[in-house]
């Protein structure tokens, strides 16, 4: 095997049929596909990529991660309804003032993790 395509699909046709009836039952339903698909789909975008970035850092309002991107308020705005949409941030207001932070948990670990496996390659 000398190329990626070779790679790519087996020579021979075969099944292994523990490990496909493992599998099989294992499968997500179909609302936990599109959820995650959803998910990975959002984290497609470089500016959300770097909000949520942002976002990990702490706490920021709209002015502030605008600041920060270079971008302007109603584009952040636009972005941070999308991630917010998807339980990826979590809003809340202070007087004229909405400040965004990463949803829970799950998501700093989500985005840490998918950096982590970027900046080792």
């Amino acid at each position: 095997m000398n190329n990626a395509t070779e790679l790519d699909v087996c020579e021979k046709q075969c099944l292994h049929q523990d490990r496909i009836e493992r599998v099989r039952g294992a499968m997500l339903d179909d609302r936990a596909a599109e959820g995650l698909a959803e998910i990975f789909g959002l984290l497609g975008d470089r500016t959300r990529v770097l909000i949520l970035h942002a976002l990990s850092q702490g706490e920021l309002c709209v002015c502030d991660i605008s600041a920060v991107l270079g971008a302007t308020s109603s584009a952040v705005s636009h972005q941070l309804r999308l991630l917010r949409t998807a339980k990826l941030v979590k809003a809340r207001k202070e007087g004229k003032n909405v400040f965004y932070t990463l949803d829970d948990e799950h998501v700093r670990q989500l985005f840490a993790q998918g950096l982590e496996h970027v900046l080792e390659r």
